[in-house]
């Protein structure tokens, strides 16, 4: 069985159908990553992997024993709270030091144990975010657009740590991504979403799929060519397409 399993799950608030029949997996050790337009359901689709919503139609399927870990699109912090960066992560329940300057150098910012969040940096901000879901230590990491706010190198040397993240530890990686140039360079598998799943498979299946042109166009080509590279997880996945072309418009 694969890590996490999305079976027929469709999402409704009220009368707006937001997703409507929407299949996925994933597998152990690989990326993938989740595009789409604004009000595509991709947030609302994470909120239901990680029990936030409930689907009003289908199911969410685990492996045994598979942990979650969360990096949200973004947490706010009152600034004027003393809070270093170690306290934090320790929180609720306490965490050993130990476990978070692990955590920490794993997400690439080992001297941060110090520091106040209220002086962090937004690459900084994101890195600890990404230390805190790593501490649980999980077969998968959920992304949703963790890299909001940043500018382009901060976005790409973000995305890099995730990938170095899953070759030391072999975790998986389901990400939401707004940045299609990183996200085809970095990703294993793209799932192209607009309430539906349109088309999905390897980034080159999928940055050539008419359903994903029809949506971003065809300008990700030059890019795919550009910033894609072979990770050390060879991942034979063939990529098909599967759009009926009908749009739901919803908002996230």
């Amino acid at each position: 069985m694969s890590l996490i399993e999305v079976h027929d799950l469709s999402i409704r608030y009220g009368g707006n159908t937001v997703l409507s029949n929407v299949s996925l997996k994933v597998d152990s050790g690989e990326i993938v990553t989740i595009v789409g337009p604004n009000g595509s359901g991709k947030t609302s689709l994470l909120r239901a992997i990680i029990g936030a919503v409930k689907p009003s139609k289908g199911r969410v399927t685990r492996g045994a024993d598979v942990t979650l870990g969360y990096v949200p699109q973004k947490l706010h912090i009152d600034p004027t709270l003393p809070m270093n960066v170690a306290r934090f992560l320790a929180l609720p329940t306490g965490v050993p030091l130990a476990e978070i300057e692990t955590a920490l150098g794993q997400a690439g910012v080992p001297d941060l144990a110090k520091a106040q969040m209220s002086l962090l940096s937004g690459g900084q901000f994101q890195r600890v975010l990404l230390a805190r879901a790593l501490i649980g230590k999980p077969q998968i990491l959920l992304l949703d657009e963790a890299t909001q706010g940043l500018d382009q190198p901060g976005s790409a040397a973000f995305y890099q740590q995730i990938d170095t993240v899953r070759r030391e530890t072999g975790c998986a990686v389901l990400m939401i991504s707004h940045e299609l140039h990183v996200v085809m360079s970095a990703s294993d598998r793209v799932i192209c979403l607009n309430g539906h799943v349109c088309c999905e498979g390897a980034p080159e299946v999928v940055a050539s799929a008419p359903e994903y042109r029809a949506l971003f166009g065809s300008g990700t080509m030059g890019a795919l060519a550009l910033y894609r590279h072979d990770h050390d997880h060879d991942h034979d996945h063939h990529g098909h397409d599967t759009c009926n072309h009908s749009h739901t418009e919803a908002a996230e």
